[in-house]
């Protein structure tokens, strides 16, 4: 594949030079960076732990890169159940801690940080139990919903089976004897992780994707930098830095090796599968919280369908692409159609999705464990590792890992910030929820169109709507994807770093598991946009549509395996998007 060249005209920001606006031209920019300057921290990985690292050191006044090398939010981040949760089953282990931590996380997020991101959603708690279930969850939502700090959801309601049936008349009238709602949020998770890591670029930081490191570099027993190759076109450069901090969840492990140290904790991975169906499958208002034998099974609100999940398996096959099986999708089906009065079917189901849980699975005295859920080690000189912890307190992760650099830095860096800086799109998201109806006249959309965009976008929506002053048929829905507009994928290319066809259905948009089609039948209307910006010339646009559509046929092959040896092997037969990618590292 050639280097990408320069495309259409960009947004009003990019001509300025803002260090937010990931495209082509900055992504040449930043390998040449990479290679002659030094930075006081390298942070390897694009998931929400990574970019969370990237804008706490950047913020801090430090000198970041930021190195990924598949693309931001590729593995876990983008994969999750896509809540900001307290965790309400921790209050049974008593982790207190972790929930008041978490609730004022989701504090944060929904009120300063994250407003156009993060959303308030509801769910009903059915409960099965006379007598002592009432007075003892309601118990535990008290503490959940006081615990946080200031609210900005509403408390807990009790109602009674007619109230809870009128919510969700999707229920068995048997299903339950009564219920109590309560609040949580949610976001787009691979959305999320790509404006925490556009905000950290925002704020000095590099920001670059397709860049994998594959050598630690050493002045005698420290780590100082690393050696990293542009998996686009194989050139390698090395990265000197005060120190490196390893932010890559399940390939933690995998990257203590190569390092040559000798790790303080071990990663194990877990797998969670989700399904997605469409919304008038389950007539309800509100989203629900099901035990079950194990753990808890969430039905989530997600736009025009349903997100459930998740399941819980050791995982130890493929890291980049766990598969889901068979079995997995027939443990949500039959777990969810108990309380159902129409039970859904694999005909029902529109996506699939697994992501794999990065889990302690043991640590040494040395490790500094500075909470109940993840941990953070100096490895060794020059090198610190974060393992563990939730997405919800990434942010307080991310200060825990800078904070144990800093005795690898010169000075002392200033103390994390981060609670006060809001993510790029946040500031004037409110007034301009109250303009919708103008912006929409303005550019001749739908408001509801609009308000999408502000959810996606926040303020930002200036800029994306901007791209298409010239060429008003971006504007336009995808054909076979009417909820987004073609210039959001031109966007997705100039401004937040998309490089294949994969990034944007999968990540900036969710394509891949909002359409039964699984996004192969825009593949080629997608491509061909994406193409005018990178370059891309007839026969690498037909293979990234080619390499896409082997992508979603071996994903559903996959999920008609019985079991995760035989789905792992038909889901690592798909080619990769970025074909010089080493797998694994070390």
């Amino acid at each position: 594949m050639t280097e990408p060249q320069r495309g259409p005209r960009p947004g009003p920001r990019a001509a300025t030079g803002d260090p937010a606006v990931l495209g082509p031209q900055s992504r040449a920019d930043s390998w040449e960076r990479l290679g002659s300057e030094t930075f006081d921290v390298v942070v390897i990985g694009g998931g929400i732990v990574g970019a969370g690292v990237a804008l706490d050191a950047a913020t801090r006044g430090l000198r970041v890169a930021q190195v990924e090398a598949r693309d931001l939010a590729a593995g876990t981040s983008s994969r999750s159940s896509k809540l900001f949760h307290g965790g309400l089953r921790y209050l049974e282990q008593l982790e207190f801690g972790l929930v008041r931590e978490a609730l004022r996380e989701r504090e944060l997020m929904l009120t300063l940080l994250a407003p156009h991101l993060v959303k308030p959603v509801s769910f009903l708690y059915p409960l099965t139990r006379r007598v002592w279930e009432r007075p003892y969850t309601a118990a535990g939502l008290f503490l959940y919903d006081t615990m946080g700090g200031a609210r900005s959801v509403p408390g807990q309601k009790h109602l009674t089976r007619a109230g809870a049936l009128r919510m969700v008349p999707a229920l068995k009238r048997d299903a339950l004897i009564g219920g109590i709602r309560y609040y949580d949020a949610q976001a787009d998770d691979a959305r999320h992780t790509m404006t925490v890591a556009r905000t950290a670029a925002h704020y000095g930081a590099i920001v670059r994707t397709s860049t994998q490191v594959v050598d630690f570099l050493r002045e005698a027993d420290r780590v100082s930098g690393v050696r990293v190759r542009d998996v686009e076109d194989g050139r390698e450069t090395d990265v000197q830095a005060g120190v490196v901090i390893n932010c890559t969840g399940v390939w933690t492990d995998e990257l203590q090796r190569l390092s040559g140290s000798r790790g303080r904790f071990r990663v194990r991975s877990s797998k969670g599968v989700h399904i997605v169906v469409p919304r008038d499958r389950i007539v309800s208002e509100s989203g629900m919280i099901l035990r079950t034998e194990k753990s808890v099974l969430f039905v989530i609100p997600w736009r025009n369908h349903w997100i459930i999940g998740t399941t819980d398996t050791d995982w130890n096959l493929d890291l980049a692409h766990p598969a889901a099986t068979k079995h997995d999708i027939d443990y949500l089906l039959e777990h969810v159609n108990e309380v159902l009065a129409t039970p859904l079917t694999h005909d029902d189901i529109e996506g699939v999705y697994a992501g794999l849980r990065p889990l302690l699975a043991g640590e040494s005295e040395e490790t500094s464990k500075l909470s109940r859920e993840h941990a953070v080690a100096r490895v060794a000189p020059g090198l610190v590792a974060i393992a563990g912890g939730k997405y919800t307190t990434y942010r307080v992760m991310a200060a825990d890992a800078v904070d144990a650099a800093a005795v690898d830095l010169p000075g002392r860096p200033q103390s994390s910030i981060t609670d006060k800086v809001p993510l790029i799109g946040a500031d004037g998201y409110h007034a301009l929820v109250n303009q919708a109806d103008h912006l929409a006249a303005e550019h001749g959309l739908h408001p509801y169109r609009v308000r999408h965009l502000l959810d996606r976008y926040g303020s930002l929506v200036h800029e994306v709507l901007a791209m298409a002053d010239q060429r008003p048929e971006l504007l336009k829905p995808l054909e076979s994807a009417p909820d987004y507009l073609a210039v959001e994928v031109v966007y997705a290319v100039s401004h937040e770093g998309a490089l294949h066809l994969e990034d944007v259905l999968a990540r900036r948009t969710r394509i891949s598991i909002e359409y039964p089609h699984r996004g192969v039948d825009c593949a080629k209307q997608v491509a061909a946009l994406m193409g005018e910006i990178l370059g891309w010339s007839t026969e690498t646009t037909d293979h990234e549509v080619e390499v896409y559509r082997a992508r979603v046929e071996a994903e559903r092959d996959s999920q008609t395996q019985p079991n995760d040896e035989a789905a792992d092997a038909r889901r690592v037969a798909a080619p990769e998007a970025r074909a010089n990618i080493t797998e694994p590292v070390s």
